[in-house]
C-alpha cells in the first residue's frame, strides 16, 4: 500500500516537472521566434530606411539652387532657409540695378554738363543733378565722383550676388550629403594600436580611430 502511494506520488511529480518543462520550452520558442521576428522586422525596417534615403540626390539639390536660389533647400526640406536665401540674393540685386540706375543718370547729366544741350535735353537731368549741371566745372567734377562711387557700388552688388548665389549652392549641397548621415546613438568608437613599419625608420607606432555602428549579434536559443 505504501509503494502505490508512493508510485502516486512519484508520478504526479514527474507530471508536474514534464508540464513545467514543456512550458519552459514552450516559453524559449516563443521569446526565440519572437527575436527572429523583431530582428526581421528590424532588418526591413532597415532596408526600407535605406531605399528611402538613397533616393535623396546631393546632385539634384546642387543643380537646382544652381538654377533657381532656395529650390535645393525646398529639395532638402529645410523650408525655414527661403528667407534668409532670397534675402542674401535679393538685397544686392536691389542695390545692383538701383546703383545701375544712378550711374546711367550721372552720366547723362555728365554728358549735358561737358556739351551742353537743348532746354529739353536739360530737363530730362534727375532734379537732384540739375544743380551740379548748372554749376559749371565744380559741378562737373562732383557728377564725375558721384559716377564713379554708384558704379564702383554697382560692381559690389554683382560681386556679392555671386558669392551668396555660390553659397546657396554649397549650403544645398552640404544639406544633402547630410541627409544620408548617420547621427543615431548605435555607435562605437575603439582606439587600437597599431605598428607601421616605414622605409629607412626603425619603426613607427599609430593610433587607429575605428568609428563604426556596432553589430547586432542573435543568440540561438535552440542550442
Amino acid at each position: 500500500m505504501k509503494l502505490v502511494k508512493l508510485l502516486i506520488v512519484l508520478c504526479v511529480v514527474f507530471l508536474q516537472a514534464t508540464a513545467f518543462a514543456q512550458h519552459k520550452q514552450d516559453s524559449i520558442v516563443i521569446k526565440n521566434d519572437s527575436i527572429s521576428l523583431h530582428q526581421h522586422v528590424k532588418d526591413s525596417t532597415a532596408k526600407k530606411d535605406t531605399v528611402i534615403k538613397s533616393k535623396h540626390s546631393p546632385r539634384k539639390a546642387t543643380l537646382y539652387s544652381a538654377i533657381l536660389p532656395g529650390a535645393g533647400q525646398v529639395y532638402n526640406k529645410k523650408y525655414w532657409k527661403l528667407p534668409l536665401v532670397y534675402a542674401a540674393i535679393g538685397i544686392p540685386t536691389y542695390t545692383f540695378f538701383y546703383n545701375k540706375k544712378w550711374y546711367q543718370k550721372c552720366q547723362y547729366a555728365l554728358k549735358i554738363s561737358a556739351t551742353g544741350g537743348t532746354a529739353a535735353d536739360s530737363a530730362k537731368v534727375d532734379v537732384k543733378l540739375r544743380p551740379l549741371v548748372d554749376a559749371g566745372v565744380y559741378g562737373t567734377s562732383a557728377i564725375i565722383n558721384y559716377r564713379n562711387e554708384f558704379r564702383k557700388d554697382q560692381d559690389y552688388s554683382a560681386l556679392f550676388f555671386l558669392i551668396f548665389w555660390g553659397l546657396n549652392i554649397i549650403d544645398a549641397t552640404v544639406d544633402a550629403h547630410l541627409k544620408d548621415f548617420n547621427v543615431n546613438n548605435d555607435l562605437s568608437f575603439h582606439i587600437k594600436p597599431s605598428f607601421v613599419p616605414s622605409p629607412g625608420v626603425m619603426g613607427a607606432v599609430s593610433l587607429v580611430f575605428d568609428i563604426h555602428k556596432g553589430k547586432t549579434k542573435l543568440i540561438d536559443l535552440n542550442n
